[in-house]
């Protein structure tokens, strides 16, 4: 990532925070010089990152033992208007970045897959579980032989913070109050203005 050092972070786990509250991932890996991309979300499993994707992803012919990956998790982020400083600045965006970069290990071993679900379950239905995924459910059965399984060993964490934190404080107060609005009103208008359109 382009590193301007005040925004850069360099203690990975405020990265790892980053990825445990925005799990939805893009993963990146290249081949020559076409570029894969896909969309995944990841869970720790210790100090590893497990995911699953379809077995028809193109993808999955680079998520084999050793293959270098890229994991990337954005958390919020929004535009931030001149109007909300109170020092004269020019407008600017503001966002919560964190890339894991590492290698992959493909799990094969049927229950090794079905105990990833359960631990993937576990994690995204925190902290109140209104849903238990049972190891032994036979709907997983029908499923696995479908789903690529694996792992990231991720062996440098970069997180790229851009929160205004060259301007005065109120200013960066100011700044940090307009990304919370702004994530919570845009979510909104445009979940529901989709929802609109399609339904």
């Amino acid at each position: 990532m382009y590193p301007p050092k005040h925004h850069q972070d360099y203690n990975p786990e405020n990265s790892k925070e980053v990825a445990k509250s925005y799990p939805f991932s893009v993963l990146v890996s290249a081949e020559n010089k076409t570029p894969f991309i896909t969309h995944a979300p990841l869970v720790f499993h210790g100090e590893k990152l497990i995911g699953h994707i379809d077995k028809n992803n193109p993808h999955i012919r680079l998520l084999k033992d050793g293959y270098p990956i890229t994991a990337i998790f954005q958390g919020p982020q929004t535009y931030i208007s001149p109007s909300i400083y109170t020092t004269k600045q020019l407008p600017t965006w503001n966002y919560i970045i964190a890339h894991a970069t590492g290698t992959v290990t493909e799990l094969r071993d049927t229950d090794a897959i079905k105990k990833s679900i359960v631990t993937m379950t576990e994690f995204l239905e925190a902290p109140h579980q209104k849903f238990i995924l049972d190891l032994d459910d036979t709907r997983m059965d029908r499923l696995v032989p479908y789903i690529h399984c694996f792992e990231i060993e991720v062996e440098h964490w970069e997180g790229k913070f851009k929160l205004s934190q060259d301007k005065v404080p109120s200013d960066i107060e100011n700044a940090k109050q307009e990304l919370i609005l702004n994530n919570q009103k845009d979510v909104a208008n445009f979940v529901n203005k989709l929802f609109e359109q399609h339904f």
